[in-house]
């Protein structure tokens, strides 16, 4: 999968994490921002961390050395 597709897995699973934590944990209107904020910062950091790995596999900063056997 390419990365925009991948990206748009990780925007709609995020969406959807944040929708289930306010469904499932309403407790009152700062505990829900609170709630909110650490769905949305998990989601973001994974995606980094996807993102990180996915591009450095592009273009990588060590290049092997091939033995002329």
């Amino acid at each position: 999968m390419g990365f925009v597709v991948t990206s748009a897995i990780f925007f709609l699973a995020g969406f959807i994490a944040c929708l289930f934590s306010l469904l499932c944990c309403n407790r009152g209107a700062s505990t829900n921002i609170f709630h909110l904020t650490l769905v949305i910062t998990a989601t973001v950091c994974c995606w980094m961390m996807w993102a990180i790995v996915y591009l450095a596999q592009m273009k990588p900063l060590i290049n092997p050395i091939l033995s002329g056997e």
